[in-house]
Protein backbone atom coordinates (compact mmCIF):
# COMPACT_ATOMS: atom_id res chain seq x y z
CA UNK A 1 0.00 0.00 0.00
CA UNK A 2 2.68 2.41 1.01
CA UNK A 3 4.68 1.56 -2.17
CA UNK A 4 1.08 2.59 -4.23
CA UNK A 5 1.15 5.76 -2.53
CA UNK A 6 4.49 6.94 -3.11
CA UNK A 7 4.05 5.96 -7.05
CA UNK A 8 0.74 7.70 -7.21
CA UNK A 9 2.16 10.76 -5.48
CA UNK A 10 5.03 11.18 -7.60
CA UNK A 11 2.90 10.54 -10.47
CA UNK A 12 0.88 13.66 -9.69
CA UNK A 13 4.00 15.46 -8.71
CA UNK A 14 4.99 14.50 -12.42
CA UNK A 15 1.38 16.23 -13.76
CA UNK A 16 2.32 18.99 -12.09
CA UNK A 17 0.35 19.09 -8.97
CA UNK A 18 1.60 20.02 -5.79
CA UNK A 19 1.18 16.78 -3.61
CA UNK A 20 1.89 15.92 0.10
CA UNK A 21 1.83 12.28 1.50
CA UNK A 22 1.36 11.50 4.71
CA UNK A 23 2.40 7.84 6.54
CA UNK A 24 -0.24 7.22 9.32
CA UNK A 25 0.81 3.62 10.23
CA UNK A 26 2.43 4.01 13.16
CA UNK A 27 3.58 0.64 13.98
CA UNK A 28 5.20 -0.16 11.10
CA UNK A 29 5.66 3.24 9.30
CA UNK A 30 7.43 2.70 5.79
CA UNK A 31 8.21 6.47 4.45
CA UNK A 32 11.57 6.43 5.87
CA UNK A 33 12.59 2.70 3.96
CA UNK A 34 10.66 4.24 0.59
CA UNK A 35 12.34 7.23 0.99
CA UNK A 36 15.49 6.92 2.28
CA UNK A 37 14.87 8.87 4.82
CA UNK A 38 16.39 7.35 7.88
CA UNK A 39 16.72 9.83 10.52
CA UNK A 40 15.86 13.14 8.87
CA UNK A 41 16.18 15.99 10.50
CA UNK A 42 12.19 17.17 11.10
CA UNK A 43 12.40 20.65 11.89
CA UNK A 44 9.75 22.21 13.40
CA UNK A 45 8.72 25.97 13.32
CA UNK A 46 6.84 27.22 16.44
CA UNK A 47 4.42 24.13 17.62
CA UNK A 48 4.26 22.79 13.92
CA UNK A 49 6.24 20.03 12.18
CA UNK A 50 7.82 21.00 8.55
CA UNK A 51 7.14 18.06 6.31
CA UNK A 52 10.37 16.24 4.91
CA UNK A 53 10.62 17.28 1.30
CA UNK A 54 12.21 14.85 -0.96
CA UNK A 55 12.75 15.85 -4.40
CA UNK A 56 9.90 18.45 -4.13
CA UNK A 57 7.57 16.14 -2.53
CA UNK A 58 6.63 17.00 1.21
CA UNK A 59 6.26 13.98 3.25
CA UNK A 60 5.78 12.93 6.80
CA UNK A 61 5.67 9.92 8.82
CA UNK A 62 5.82 8.55 12.59
CA UNK A 63 9.13 6.54 11.54
CA UNK A 64 10.55 10.03 10.77
CA UNK A 65 9.89 11.07 14.67
CA UNK A 66 11.08 7.61 16.43
CA UNK A 67 13.74 6.10 14.35
CA UNK A 68 13.72 2.32 14.60
CA UNK A 69 11.87 2.31 17.99
CA UNK A 70 8.77 0.13 18.57
CA UNK A 71 5.52 2.71 18.50
CA UNK A 72 4.30 1.17 22.06
CA UNK A 73 0.98 3.07 22.09
CA UNK A 74 -2.82 1.33 22.56
CA UNK A 75 -5.54 2.50 19.75
CA UNK A 76 -6.60 5.56 20.98
CA UNK A 77 -3.01 7.19 21.65
CA UNK A 78 -2.09 5.24 18.27
CA UNK A 79 -4.64 7.51 16.90
CA UNK A 80 -3.99 10.95 18.38
CA UNK A 81 -0.76 10.43 17.42
CA UNK A 82 -1.62 9.87 14.07
CA UNK A 83 -4.14 12.80 13.53
CA UNK A 84 -1.62 15.06 15.52
CA UNK A 85 0.93 14.31 12.84
CA UNK A 86 -1.95 14.69 10.46
CA UNK A 87 -2.63 18.31 11.65
CA UNK A 88 0.24 19.60 12.61
CA UNK A 89 2.07 19.37 9.51
CA UNK A 90 2.50 22.20 7.85
CA UNK A 91 1.57 21.53 4.71
CA UNK A 92 0.92 24.68 3.08
CA UNK A 93 -0.75 24.68 -0.55
CA UNK A 94 -1.28 21.40 -1.50
CA UNK A 95 -3.45 20.40 -4.53
CA UNK A 96 -3.71 16.96 -2.99
CA UNK A 97 -2.53 15.13 0.05
CA UNK A 98 -2.43 11.36 -0.39
CA UNK A 99 -2.90 9.33 3.17
CA UNK A 100 -0.94 6.09 3.41
CA UNK A 101 -3.19 4.05 6.30
CA UNK A 102 -2.41 0.90 8.23
CA UNK A 103 -3.93 -2.14 7.30
CA UNK A 104 -7.45 -3.10 8.34
CA UNK A 105 -10.04 -0.93 9.90
CA UNK A 106 -8.95 0.30 13.36
CA UNK A 107 -8.72 2.96 15.24
CA UNK A 108 -6.74 5.37 13.08
CA UNK A 109 -8.94 4.99 9.98
CA UNK A 110 -12.20 5.48 12.71
CA UNK A 111 -10.82 8.70 14.46
CA UNK A 112 -9.33 9.70 10.45
CA UNK A 113 -12.76 9.63 8.85
CA UNK A 114 -14.35 10.96 11.89
CA UNK A 115 -12.13 14.26 12.18
CA UNK A 116 -11.33 14.96 8.47
CA UNK A 117 -13.53 14.77 5.46
CA UNK A 118 -11.99 12.58 2.43
CA UNK A 119 -12.02 13.36 -1.15
CA UNK A 120 -11.89 9.53 -1.83
CA UNK A 121 -9.88 6.09 -1.68
CA UNK A 122 -8.32 3.78 -3.15
CA UNK A 123 -7.79 0.42 -2.04
CA UNK A 124 -4.74 -1.70 -2.65
CA UNK A 125 -4.76 -5.32 -2.13
CA UNK A 126 -3.20 -8.41 -3.24
CA UNK A 127 -5.75 -11.03 -4.85
CA UNK A 128 -6.36 -13.64 -2.91
CA UNK A 129 -9.63 -15.08 -1.56
CA UNK A 130 -8.21 -13.82 2.53
CA UNK A 131 -7.10 -10.47 1.50
CA UNK A 132 -10.74 -9.75 0.26
CA UNK A 133 -12.31 -10.45 3.35
CA UNK A 134 -10.27 -7.63 4.65
CA UNK A 135 -10.95 -5.84 1.58
CA UNK A 136 -14.54 -5.71 1.84
CA UNK A 137 -14.65 -4.64 5.99
CA UNK A 138 -12.57 -1.25 4.78
CA UNK A 139 -14.86 -0.41 1.34
CA UNK A 140 -17.85 -1.41 3.93
CA UNK A 141 -16.68 1.19 6.33
CA UNK A 142 -15.72 3.93 3.71
CA UNK A 143 -19.00 3.16 2.42
CA UNK A 144 -20.78 3.72 5.95
CA UNK A 145 -18.83 7.13 6.72
CA UNK A 146 -19.71 8.37 3.57
CA UNK A 147 -15.96 7.95 1.47
CA UNK A 148 -16.08 7.42 -2.11
CA UNK A 149 -14.28 4.44 -2.82
CA UNK A 150 -12.67 5.10 -5.96
CA UNK A 151 -11.53 1.68 -7.29
CA UNK A 152 -8.95 -0.97 -6.53
CA UNK A 153 -5.28 -1.54 -7.00
CA UNK A 154 -4.51 -5.33 -7.02
CA UNK A 155 -0.69 -5.68 -6.14
CA UNK A 156 1.15 -8.49 -7.01
CA UNK A 157 -1.46 -9.51 -9.37
CA UNK A 158 1.10 -11.66 -12.03
CA UNK A 159 4.09 -12.38 -13.17
CA UNK A 160 5.54 -13.44 -16.28
CA UNK A 161 7.45 -16.85 -16.39
CA UNK A 162 10.98 -15.83 -17.23
CA UNK A 163 11.08 -19.82 -18.97
CA UNK A 164 7.77 -19.36 -20.80
CA UNK A 165 6.94 -15.78 -21.43
CA UNK A 166 3.50 -16.94 -20.02
CA UNK A 167 1.69 -14.36 -17.67
CA UNK A 168 1.03 -16.26 -14.14
CA UNK A 169 -1.97 -15.52 -12.10
CA UNK A 170 -1.11 -16.90 -8.57
CA UNK A 171 -3.83 -15.61 -6.32
CA UNK A 172 -6.32 -15.81 -8.89
CA UNK A 173 -8.24 -12.64 -9.60
CA UNK A 174 -10.19 -10.18 -7.35
CA UNK A 175 -11.42 -7.70 -9.85
CA UNK A 176 -14.55 -9.76 -10.85
CA UNK A 177 -15.25 -10.02 -7.11
CA UNK A 178 -15.32 -7.43 -6.27
CA UNK A 179 -16.56 -5.28 -9.33
CA UNK A 180 -20.10 -7.84 -8.47
CA UNK A 181 -20.38 -6.97 -5.10
CA UNK A 182 -19.60 -3.33 -4.90
CA UNK A 183 -19.34 -2.39 -8.24
CA UNK A 184 -15.91 -0.51 -8.09
CA UNK A 185 -13.47 -0.58 -11.09
CA UNK A 186 -10.18 -2.61 -10.95
CA UNK A 187 -7.72 0.81 -11.42
CA UNK A 188 -4.30 -0.98 -12.27
CA UNK A 189 -3.36 -4.63 -11.77
CA UNK A 190 0.45 -4.28 -10.79
CA UNK A 191 3.02 -7.58 -11.39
Amino acid sequence: KSTVAVHLARAMQREGLRVGVLDLDVYGPSFPTLFRQYQPEVMMMGDVLLPVEVDGLKTMSMGYLIGDKPAALRGPMASSYALQILHQTDWSALDYLIIDLPPGTGDIQLSLVQQVTLDGAVIVTTPQALSLVDVARGILLFEKVNVPVLGVVENMASFVCDGCGKVHHPFGSSAATLKERFGLPTLAQLP
